[in-house]
């Protein structure tokens, strides 16, 4: 999906709004997540704390009536580049660590991690345990194999 100048300012201003909620050198506050939900039938793009209390808000004029399959994969990648771009000042919000940024579709289904930052991981885009499930097998494997 191409997207235009317009979405990528929305975004952007959807982001700073979010980042002067939790100012630096203010005491910190207690969440864990920020639930980003976007709707691709009326454009809504909304942030919630833990206590789904609305953040803030904004309509994404290019995603009002989108059927696009792929709009979730697409939004995904979209938002993490612009909070790749931001990546400084969203990792330093005044929330405790670990905090991270979660997109869910309009029925609050988690769709993807966007960004994990704790205070010595920052974790941009991806699975937070991506290749786990194979580590842990070679693991015991080679474990397994050392008892004999």
């Amino acid at each position: 999906m191409k997207v235009n100048e317009q979405t990528i300012q929305q975004i952007e201003r959807f982001l700073n709004k979010i980042a002067n909620k939790f100012p630096v050198g203010e005491e910190a506050s207690i969440m864990t997540d920020i639930h980003i939900r976007a709707n691709q039938d009326n454009g809504d793009l909304m942030a919630f704390d833990d206590d789904d209390q609305e953040l803030t808000r904004c309509v994404v004029e290019e995603w009002i009536d989108n059927k696009d399959d792929s709009f979730y994969k697409n939004t995904t990648e979209i938002l993490r580049q612009e909070i790749s771009k931001r990546k400084e000042t969203l990792e330093n919000l005044s929330i405790l660590k670990p905090y991270s940024f979660v997109l869910e579709n309009d029925d609050d289904e988690n769709i993807a991690e966007l960004f994990v930052a704790d205070d010595e991981t920052v974790i941009i885009g991806g699975e937070l345990m991506e290749g786990l499930d194979k580590e842990l097998d070679d693991f015991f494997e080679r474990l397994f194999k050392d008892e004999a």
